[in-house]
């Protein structure tokens, strides 16, 4: 195995068993540095339990989200906040899919 598959393997077996990463594994389960997810909670873009930076919890999706941003940002060389607006659609988008799924209604 690879350090880097060994490390998502890490990471979802402490994600399954707490359901929440701290600053620092959001910050590895992405390869950035933990100063880009500050930025980001700080602005609003990515959602954290509130406390001090070095104290922050993430969810699951939010381990999804900041990978998506990340993505978004470096492929199109997207400022932060139109990578965020860029998820949010295809967040919403997921969820109406569900909703369709779940009435039935998906061709």
């Amino acid at each position: 195995m690879t350090q880097s598959s060994d490390l998502h393997t890490a990471l979802m077996g402490e994600l399954l068993e707490d359901a929440a990463l701290d600053l620092q594994q959001l910050a590895q389960a992405c390869c950035v540095e933990p100063g880009w997810v500050v930025e980001r909670v700080e602005a609003g873009l990515l959602q954290a339990v509130p406390g001090e930076p070095g104290q922050w919890r993430f969810a699951s999706a939010s381990l999804v989200r900041a990978r998506r941003l990340c993505h978004l940002e470096q492929t199109f060389d997207a400022v932060p906040e139109l990578a965020a607006l860029t998820t949010d659609l295809i967040e919403e988008v997921a969820q109406l899919r569900q909703r369709l799924r779940a009435a039935g209604l998906d061709d």
